[in-house]
């Protein structure tokens, strides 16, 4: 087993590792981002397209926030992760929990639409990074 914070030579010699996945991810983010607004569009008005556009868009905003900062967490010490890790989990989630509660509190239309896009943007995010992973990543790594 390898001391704290040690690196073997493949991810020393590779700082950009961390973050190299974000581009892909970003870019199916916005590209869910136009289908939300146009499903939303179609089905609930100018209400429904926001709703469905802003949920992507905090999905999108948590897990890229998520994404750097345990990046750097890592670059510094690696056993900075689960600690900083859950720490910004029990920050999001509270700030997301009380976003929601106050979203709700207005009787906006755009509310479930919201609650969609969220659900969809974590989809995409997930979907595309396990992709990203076993495709793209993995296979760099045999090379």
């Amino acid at each position: 087993m390898a001391e704290p914070g040690a690196r073997g030579p493949a991810v020393a010699d590779d700082q950009g590792w961390r973050l190299r996945h974000l581009p892909v991810l970003l870019a199916a983010s916005a590209v869910l981002g136009v289908v939300a607004a146009l499903v939303g569009a179609v089905t609930g008005g100018g209400v429904a397209a926001l709703g469905a556009t802003a949920g992507v868009a905090v999905t999108v905003v948590s897990y890229s926030l998520t994404t750097v900062v345990l990046a750097r967490a890592d670059a510094v010490n690696p056993q900075l992760v689960l600690p900083v890790g859950l720490g910004l989990y029990i920050a999001k989630f509270t700030l997301l929990g009380v976003v929601m509660v106050a979203v709700a509190s207005t009787g906006w239309g755009g509310l479930v639409p919201l609650c969609v896009g969220i659900a969809a943007g974590v989809l995409v995010w997930t979907g595309v990074h396990i992709w990203w992973l076993t495709r793209v990543y993995s296979r760099r790594q045999v090379s």
